[in-house]
């Protein structure tokens, strides 16, 4: 039996607000499994922009972002509940639920952190990838259905190959209509695209699937600007369990690492 598909909005974005931490999902926020759920990566940036604007502090910014998926993300109408757990002044922990059909589908916890200057002791070991202007266009949706890939411009560097490979990826659409979301929170809306720019294996009929169960993003950077780098590594365990690593860049460099623990299973 064919699910029902949800009420979308309609615009060239990806969630229309309805107030009061109320959203309503378009067809550029459609997952690639499913057409009638969410994908994860909008989903994630939406919730992140309600972090980023509950009880807000200058002298302070997210420095991970720990994602839970509770279950399929039911695309339609959804809202966001959004809470401090632990208050302090130097290290807080924020909690955001993305509540859709009358449950919980999304949990997400971020640790925000007081900053200051370290520029005197600061280095980076991840590698620099390719400038986007250096790589080839990137075909996406021709790997991978829904509305949200559509949405993507992608580029892709030389040596991509099954398992391994480094995209960059922007988008025109605002998170929401209301487009006043930052730099920060729209590329966290495209982090989780991770999982699908070098798969392992070819997702559909007679092969496997492999959803991600969480989003892990941890940065010792603040990323800005439109473009979000993906240099990551897929693994298949021999149990049903994979993992899918990334090193996160914006144009001025890696800014942080993402990881997404995989169930692998046959279609």
């Amino acid at each position: 039996m064919t699910k029902e598909l949800p009420e979308l909005a309609h615009g060239t974005f990806y969630y229309q607000s309805l107030g009061s931490g109320r959203f309503r999902s378009t067809i550029h926020a459609q997952g690639a499994w499913n057409e009638h759920e969410q994908h994860m990566a909008p989903a994630a940036g939406l919730m992140a922009d309600s972090l980023e604007r509950h009880e807000p502090r200058a002298d302070m910014r997210m420095a991970r972002l720990s994602y839970e998926i509770l279950g399929l993300i039911p695309g339609g109408e959804c809202h966001i509940e959004t809470t401090t757990l632990r208050p302090g002044r130097t290290i807080e922990l924020l909690q955001a639920e993305l509540v859709a059909s009358g449950r919980v589908a999304i949990r997400a916890t971020a640790w925000r952190m007081i900053t200051s200057d370290t520029a005197a002791v600061a280095a980076v070991e991840d590698a620099a990838i390719p400038a986007p202007e250096d790589c080839k266009p990137f075909d996406g949706a021709a790997i991978w259905p829904g509305g949200y890939i559509r949405s993507l411009e992608m580029r892709v560097a030389e040596g991509h190959r099954d398992g391994a490979g480094t995209v960059w990826l922007r988008t025109q659409h605002p998170l929401t209509d209301v487009a006043d979301s930052s730099d920060f929170t729209r590329l966290m809306g495209l982090v989780d695209t991770a999982n699908g720019i070098a798969a392992r294996v070819a997702p559909g009929e007679g092969s496997y699937a492999f959803p991600n169960l969480d989003l892990q993003i941890h940065m010792y950077r603040r990323p800005g600007g439109e473009w979000l780098g993906l240099d990551n590594a897929v693994s298949f365990g021999t149990d049903g369990i994979g993992l899918t690593s990334t090193v996160l860049h914006d144009l001025q460099g890696p800014f942080g690492r993402a990881e997404q623990i995989l169930t692998l299973r046959r279609t």
